[in-house]
This record gives structure tokens, sequence and C-alpha cells, in this order.
């Protein structure tokens, strides 16, 4: 009799062990009552009733790819991760659409929003979003040339995460990004990209060289330019003050002969004849030169336009008169 009571106490134990589920945060639990899908057990202590109700039992499969081994290793799991997880698919050799062929690989980083769909909607949820991922990029490397894809990893990266979002929706799974690791073109192709790379460097080196000569001879030249037009502008200054000048003393001369007498062209007449007589005594090559009759007239108002010049005190303005 006490063997009976201590079998059915042992019993109960058992059962209540098995009635109580925790369950950890970020992961849920799928309970079955009798084979069918009943309720989803949240993070935290949970009661379920003992033989009629259980867990689902996860088995997913994983490949191996350390080393040379291959296979798949199984992951047996009675709740649903609901953390973001990374999926890493292998490297895979892909036809450009200039038919070249490159090898492959990337990441993945998914996250389950669904745990019922993810577990009853597909039989193996990470082996299935590997092989979409590697479709996917098969289909969309296929229809980019070889240099679009070296320079355009955002863009397929971008294509490739609203396909693999679109398509695992079904399964309560949302692909948050999607990273291209190492795209390797064959060895012939990178020597030559190489090359392309190399002559493409030169001729930008010479063109900026070709277009640094070309600015600078425009500097110079406006510079130049900017130059003689600044020299031109100050003669002109020069020439204009000059003149002025000239003009002002004239017209003061010109008064001041009006006033004593004389005719003021007949004053211009005798200072150039008396610059020109300088300029010949300068000389030193001997010859005798002869004056005009008229000449004579003009030497003899010398005497009376150099008083005139003293009376106006304008001798400093104008050019000095030689002795009489």
């Amino acid at each position: 009799m006490d063997f009976i009571l201590g079998a059915f106490v042992l019993l109960a134990v058992i059962l209540a062990w098995k009635g109580v589920k925790i369950v950890k945060q970020a992961e849920v639990m799928l309970i079955e009552r009798l084979g069918k899908y009943h309720r989803t057990l949240t993070p935290g202590i949970n009661v379920i009733v003992p033989i009629m109700e259980g867990p689902r039992d996860l088995a997913w499969m994983l490949p191996i790819r350390a080393g040379t081994r291959a296979g798949n290793l199984v992951r047996m799991a009675d709740r649903v991760d609901l953390r973001e997880t990374v999926l890493d698919f292998p490297q895979q050799r892909v036809i450009t659409r200039d038919n070249v062929v490159i090898e492959i690989n990337g990441l993945l980083f998914a996250q389950i929003t669904d745990p019922m769909r993810a577990v009853y909607e597909v039989s193996n949820l990470p082996m299935a979003i590997e092989k979409l991922a590697q479709t996917t990029l098969r289909n969309i490397i296929g229809e980019i040339e070889l240099d679009k894809i070296l320079s355009s990893r955002d863009e397929i990266n971008a294509k490739m995460r609203e396909v693999l979002d679109d398509a695992t929706d079904k399964w309560g799974v949302k692909v948050n990004r999607v990273e291209l690791q190492d795209i390797n073109p064959p060895a012939e192709i990178q020597v030559a990209m190489e090359k392309q790379m190399k002559a493409e460097r030169e001729r930008r080196a010479t063109v900026l060289e070709a277009e640094g000569e070309k600015t600078a001879r425009v500097l110079r030249a406006e510079g130049m330019r900017d130059a003689e037009i600044a020299q031109a502008e100050g003669e002109k200054q020069r020439l204009l003050l000059d003149a002025e000048g000239e003009a002002g003393a004239l017209q003061n001369i010109a008064l001041s002969l009006e006033s004593s007498g004389v005719d003021p062209a007949q004053y211009l007449i005798a200072m150039e004849y008396l610059r020109m007589m300088r300029d010949v005594a300068k000389t030193r090559s001997g010859k005798v030169v002869f004056l005009p009759y008229e000449s004579a007239s003009v030497l003899g108002s010398l005497g009376s336009i150099k008083e005139i010049l003293s009376e106006t005190k304008l001798g400093g303005g104008g050019e000095a008169l030689p002795p009489a």
C-alpha cells in the first residue's frame, strides 16, 4: 500500500515538473494539444497540461563548412528564438550579364516575427532562407555586368533585401539587411582590371596636368593683360595731368602776354625756336647752321619775353630760357 502511494506521489511530482515551463526572454514556445497547435507560451513561468499538451520540437538543419568537412548539423530545440540572426550563405559561382564567372558570398540578417508561421509554414527555416538567398543572388547578378557589380554593391544589397523580405514574409520572417562580402573575378580578369585602372589613373594624371598648365597660362596671360592695362591707365593719367598742367601754364602765359601787349603766337614760336637752338647746340657734328632772316626778329623779342616771365613769376613753371 505504501509503495502504491509513493508511486502516485512520484508520478504527481513528475507531472507537476513536466507541467511547468519557464521561457526565457526573446524566446517563445509553441504548445500542441494532442498533436495540434494550441497556444504560444511567452517569456516567464507557464503551466501546461502534461501528457495532453507538449512543446513542438524543432529540428533545423544547418550546413557545416568548417575546413573540408561537408554535411548538415541538426539543431534540436523546443522553443523559437526571436532575436535577429545572422545567416552566412556560402560562396557560389555565378555568371554575370557579360558572361564572366565570379565567386560571391555574403551575410543575411533576419528575424522571426511570427513564430507559428516560421514553424508550420516551412520545414527547415535556416536552410530555406539560405537557398532562397543563393537563387536570388544568382538571378540578380545575371542581369548586371561585371563593372557595375563591383561599383554597385549597395544597390545589389538593397535589391536582394527587398526580394528576400517579400519572399520570406509568408514564413513570418523579416529580412533586415543583406551584405555581399567577397566578389572574386577570375585571375585573368583581375589582371586586366588592374591594367585598366592603371591606364585610367595615368589618363587622369595627364588630364589634370594639362588642365593645370592651361590654367597657369590663362592666369599668366590675364596677369600680363591686367598689368598692361594698369600701365596704360597710369600713362593716360600722367599725360592728362601733364596736358592739364601745360594748358594751365599756357593760359596764364597768354593772359600775361596779352596784358603786356605781346602776341602769344609769337611767344610760342620763340620758345620752340629756342628749344631747337638748344638741341642743335648739344650736337658735336661741327656743322655750321645758317639761321633764317626772320629769326633775328624772334631773337629781338626774347628780352621782352624774359622780362614778362620774371614779372608774372612763371619762369619756374615753364622751361628755362637760355641767357641772351
